[in-house]
């Protein structure tokens, strides 16, 4: 099986949590740990200001434009 290539979008994200992210730009808050896993995180609690990534996979949310 092949799998789509992922992207990653960058977001700018204050005090809160990885269910929260993933609701708002992956639309499934249950994909949370997607988005730790990208960014070597294990809690999804976070208490500062940071800079994540989220996976995108190509050809999926986007018409299959990269950068969306």
């Amino acid at each position: 099986m092949i799998q789509a290539p992922v992207i990653y979008r960058t977001v700018q994200v204050t005090v809160g949590n990885l269910f929260a992210v993933a609701a708002q730009y992956m639309g499934d808050a249950s994909r949370w740990n997607e988005i730790a896993a990208v960014n070597g995180m294990l809690d999804p609690w976070f208490a500062a200001p940071m800079t994540l990534k989220i996976p995108t996979p190509v050809g999926t949310g986007n018409g299959g434009i990269l950068g969306l």
